[in-house]
């Protein structure tokens, strides 16, 4: 879960070094990174992978429409509302995953794990200026919201499908039925791609096959509302590249968001090791 938030970091940035360069196709984005995800899939999990069951499975079917339409929603959020608020509304996926998990997948809710929630969420909402006086909610607050639906179910239903499917056809489900879904906008405004771009975009495109293919094995073990907190790393690790590579300068208060997040996590990590050690004993 660790190496996905590292792999899903480097590819915002590598995103948002695309989007320094002048170009803001986000449809032509997200095609490249579903073609690399299935491209990567098809190469490494050939054996393993089952692309027949990406049409026959009901459960795969409604994973990858889902991430398709939650992609889609983020980024209309992102362009209507900005990244630092839609980041904060669609994180609050944490505590929408902990509730349907207890309720799908009748996993315990622990105290400790909304208390991590509370508190990391608090942090994300620091560092993002969410509470600014000239934020306003708009219709596009509630695309942010949706997507952050879309994602806890996403999450749900990944542990139920570890049941019966391989890691590579899970993750094969959002690329195949996300590129389906956004590659219409995609070739509907095509501007032109330099050599450079194209770089960065398989590059970005590695980075989420390989965070995805590492966030959907890791569901596999850990409970949903822990593995959902962990990710919560990476806004923390957007933050911080933004102000090594392109000059952002952070308040103390945001700085105080960083903060909380990790102590969030820390938080729910340590009793949730702590508990495991206390039970084997």
């Amino acid at each position: 879960m660790l190496l996905s938030t590292g792999c899903f970091t480097a590819n915002i940035l590598l995103v948002r070094a695309i989007s320094a360069l002048g170009f803001d196709n986000v449809w032509l984005v997200a095609c490249a990174r579903f073609i690399v995800g299935l491209v990567v899939i098809a190469t490494i999990y050939r054996r393993e992978w089952q692309p027949a069951h990406l049409l026959r499975n009901g459960r795969l079917i409604a994973r990858g429409l889902a991430g398709g339409c939650g992609v889609y929603l983020a980024y209309l959020a992102i362009t209507k509302v900005g990244a630092g608020r839609t980041t904060f509304i669609n994180n609050t996926y944490v505590v929408w995953g902990a509730l349907l998990a207890a309720w799908l997948l009748r996993e315990r809710l622990r105290p400790v794990v909304l208390v991590g929630s509370v508190c990391a969420l608090s942090g994300l909402a620091l560092l993002t200026n969410v509470f600014s006086a000239t934020v306003h909610p708009t219709i596009y607050d509630g695309a942010a919201v949706l997507s952050a639906l879309v994602s806890a179910y996403v999450a749900v239903i990944i542990r139920q499908l570890h049941a019966t499917e391989h890691s590579a056809t899970i993750v094969s489900a959002q690329c195949f039925y996300g590129l389906i879904l956004c590659s219409v906008p995609a070739v509907r405004d095509l501007p032109p791609v330099s050599g450079l771009v194209l770089a960065l975009l398989l590059v970005a495109g590695v980075c989420t096959a390989a965070g995805q293919l590492a966030l959907t094995r890791a569901y596999r073990d850990l409970p949903v509302a822990e593995g959902s907190l962990i990710q919560m790393l990476t806004p923390l690790g957007v933050a911080f590249g933004g102000a090594v590579f392109f000059h952002e300068r952070f308040s103390p208060h945001e700085f105080a968001g960083a903060a909380l997040i990790l102590a969030g996590i820390a938080f729910t990590v340590l009793r949730r090791d702590r508990a495991k050690a206390s039970f084997a004993s």
